[in-house]
């Protein structure tokens, strides 16, 4: 009768356990996918300006030695204006034959155009007016383009993915408390960041240069606007 009580009391224990751990309901994990935004304006920190040298002459090695002769010398106007922190490079150069195709007859060349193109970043913002006149004075004829960016160093970049990286991750404790459960991890991460340059196009510098003027031409950089977005998959226990 012992033994049969003894065994009796053992059956209920374990029935108890049993009953218990599968009353016991294992943890659930999901991903979700959370995205987040930010945008803010900053100053910008570097001006990029394009410009060129285009000559044109009877003959392809004159047209090519003067525009060799004016593009040295806008090189040096934008050097000795711009400062040391400015970076000066070729982005284009191309020598074409000009054809007079009139009255439906054969093409001839009558002429040939050359056209130096370079590019000039500069630092200094208060300078990008005086470096326009500068190159217009030396020899440039064409002003293509001129923006004003913000560089890949820059803080504001690095505090803008910050500030959308939080959002993100609010999202994600928030669906993380709406189920009863938190966040366990993020299991990936993507990131983009744009800034969107003020510019100033097709600058004519013919019109605002001459020999009667003496004011330096007006450039004003205004702000950019910062978008950054990030996305990321998290994995969330309930």
């Amino acid at each position: 009768m012992k033994s049969a009580r003894v065994l009796f009391i053992a059956g209920a224990c374990l029935s108890v356990v049993v009953a218990t751990a599968c009353a016991r309901k294992p943890n659930r994990t999901t991903k979700v996918t959370v995205a987040g935004e930010a945008m803010t304006k900053v100053e910008p920190d570097a001006a990029v300006i394009m410009l060129s040298v285009v000559t044109q002459n009877a003959q392809a090695i004159n047209a090519q030695q003067e525009n060799a002769r004016k593009s040295e010398a806008v090189t040096n106007a934008v050097k000795a204006i711009a400062g040391s922190n400015t970076e000066i490079k070729t982005s284009d150069y191309s020598l074409q034959p000009q054809y007079d195709e009139r009255d439906n007859r054969l093409p001839k060349i009558i002429g040939y155009d050359a056209r130096n193109s370079v590019i000039v970043t500069m630092t200094d913002l208060n300078k990008v007016g005086a470096v326009i006149d500068a190159a217009s004075g030396a020899g440039a004829n064409s002003i293509d383009n001129v923006s004003f960016v913000l560089r890949q160093t820059s803080p504001a970049r690095g505090q803008a993915l910050a500030d959308a990286t939080q959002q993100a991750m609010n999202k994600a404790q928030s669906i993380a408390q709406a189920l009863g459960g938190r966040v366990l991890r993020v299991v990936e991460e993507n990131e983009s960041a744009t800034a969107v340059a003020e510019q100033l196009r097709e600058y004519d510098a013919s019109i605002s240069y001459g020999a009667a003027r003496k004011s330096v031409t007006p450039i004003t950089p205004g702000q950019l606007s910062i978008r950054s977005n990030v996305q990321l998959i998290v994995e969330i226990e309930s």
